[in-house]
């Protein structure tokens, strides 16, 4: 099996065989260079195998490597967020459309004709339906998501070294790594989300601090309690840089599904004829045209956003760990 070289952590137990292209274990950060931190973005020979220089980058560099890499991979990235995009959003479009008709029921009811006992009863059971169907809906979304963000890791992880990778190679490198990043992404999901029942701060903070489980539980192919460690280590004193990256990422995919969705939308109150009735909105094509739209948008974002964050984890590597020297070895500069 072909694995993306170079990505150990620099605390990886000596007891294991070293890769070409890792670390020396037991260096610590800043040593490569002779001194306790790396040179700043732009110091030293400007080494560019593949999507990204291996040195610090700009936020501009990281934008840029993302966007270059959906550029350089279409066919694999592009086409596994279409497939993972579709599905979902299929899946969640038939699981409301049985409870379209109740629903709109509902949003029509008489009082003069029904008792408020009746209609409570008829809003609960509808209500129960359409939870549940957004319960199965919510559940796929997030396996999917957990999928092709691991699966776009190990893309990246090639594409910085200006490396080839097919199908099969990139499955083959992320396939031991789905279960327990499914299982990193349930239990941060759960920790951001009491944080943000608690206070909103606290929720956002959590955010960015584990913002790089993904990669480095897929690149270094650690365990889920190191994935977060290591999150965690490479966040500490970089936090509002990092949660600055994060929030421009955020933006732009809205703004990009902002544009996207927006015609389908209008296409959806054109099906309706602009009216102002409320119970437009749920009819049957308003819906398909919103879950075309919703697909479009997400076959971009999802994978822009999931490269951003990969590319974010090697910029804080090289950053604290001197990481770009080792990237420069395994793809072959390493005279350098």
């Amino acid at each position: 099996m072909s694995e993306t070289p170079g990505w150990s952590s620099p605390d990886q137990p000596q007891n294991q065989p070293q890769q070409p292209g890792q670390p020396q274990y037991g260096q610590q950060p800043g040593q490569q260079y002779g001194y306790n931190a790396p040179p700043p973005p732009g110091a030293g020979p400007t080494i560019k195998p593949g999507v990204i220089p291996l040195r610090p980058l700009a936020v501009g560099e990281i934008v840029d490597g993302a966007i270059t890499t959906m550029r350089r991979y279409p066919k694999l990235i592009i086409g596994a967020a279409a497939i993972v995009a579709a599905v979902t959003q299929i899946v969640g479009l038939l699981a409301q459309l049985p409870f379209l008709d109740d629903l709109t029921r509902v949003a029509t009811l008489d009082p003069n004709t029904v008792t408020q006992e009746q209609a409570m009863d008829q809003l609960a059971s509808t209500l129960t339906g359409i939870f549940t169907g957004a319960f199965l809906s919510i559940l796929l979304l997030l396996i999917g998501t957990v999928f092709l963000s691991g699966f776009i890791t190990v893309i990246v992880g090639h594409a910085v070294l200006g490396k080839p990778v097919t199908f099969q190679q990139a499955w083959e490198e992320f396939k031991p790594r789905l279960l327990p990043l499914l299982g990193a992404t349930l239990l941060s999901g759960l920790v951001i989300t009491v944080g943000l029942i608690l206070c909103v701060v606290p929720g956002v903070w959590l955010w960015v601090l584990f913002a790089l489980v993904t990669p480095a539980l897929v690149l270094e192919r650690c365990g889920v309690t190191a994935a977060f460690g290591r999150s965690k280590k490479l966040v500490d004193g970089a936090w509002w840089r990092t949660f600055g990256i994060l929030l421009l990422t955020v933006v732009i995919g809205w703004v990009i599904s902002w544009i996207i969705s927006l015609p389908f939308g209008l296409l959806g109150a054109a099906t309706t004829g602009f009216s102002d009735d409320p119970t437009a909105a749920l009819s049957v094509g308003s819906l398909v045209l919103s879950t075309i739209g919703a697909i479009i948008a997400s076959t971009i974002t999802l994978p822009f956003s999931s490269a951003v964050t990969v590319l974010l984890y090697v910029d804080r590597r090289m950053r604290s760990e001197g990481m770009d020297i080792e990237l420069q070895r395994a793809a072959g500069h390493g005279g350098l």
